[in-house]
Parts: C-alpha cells; structure tokens; sequence
C-alpha cells in the first residue's frame, strides 16, 4: 500500500456544525493522520495522509456531505506535501 497525502477544502454550511469533530472521528476510525481546521472564508480545510484508498474514503465521506448537520456545496482538493509528518489527526484552531 502507498501511502499519499491530500489537501482538502470544503465549502457549504461545514462551521459551527461538528464538522471538523465528525471528520476527525472518522479519519481517526480510517487510521489517517493530519488535520481540519475552520477558514476564515467559511470553509474548512482538511490534510489528510495514510493509505492511498483510505483517504479516497475519507474524500467520499467529505463529498457525501460529512456529519448530518452539515451542508456540503463542493469538496476541491490536490494532492500535498506537508512541511512535516503527522502523527494523528487532530483539529486546528
């Protein structure tokens, strides 16, 4: 298994919903490591590293619309490089 390494953004009603506690919850069950964290746009980031068709689920999850008390517009993402390795994942402030 390769594993790669993908930056996320997803757009929609994703703030003040759980979003970043429901994507941890299931990037943790997933075994990624990385992070979500809330833009000042709205939106939220999300970094995402592990075993290649694990972070396809993950993405699969964002699309189909994340925890029931969100709404998602769109998921864009490319892959990524991080400046360092993660060891969890985790929410950032």
């Amino acid at each position: 298994m390769s594993n790669v390494c993908v930056i996320a953004w997803v757009h929609g009603m994703v703030q003040g919903v759980g979003f970043r506690y429901s994507t941890q919850h299931e990037a943790n069950r997933l075994g990624l490591t990385g992070y979500a964290r809330n833009l000042n746009d709205g939106s939220v980031e999300v970094v995402a590293c592990g075993e290649n068709d694990k972070v396809e689920q993950l993405l699969a999850w964002l699309k189909a619309g994340g925890p029931r008390s969100a709404r998602v517009d769109k998921v864009l993402h490319e892959p990524h490089r991080p400046e360092r390795e993660w060891t969890n994942f985790g929410i950032r402030h």
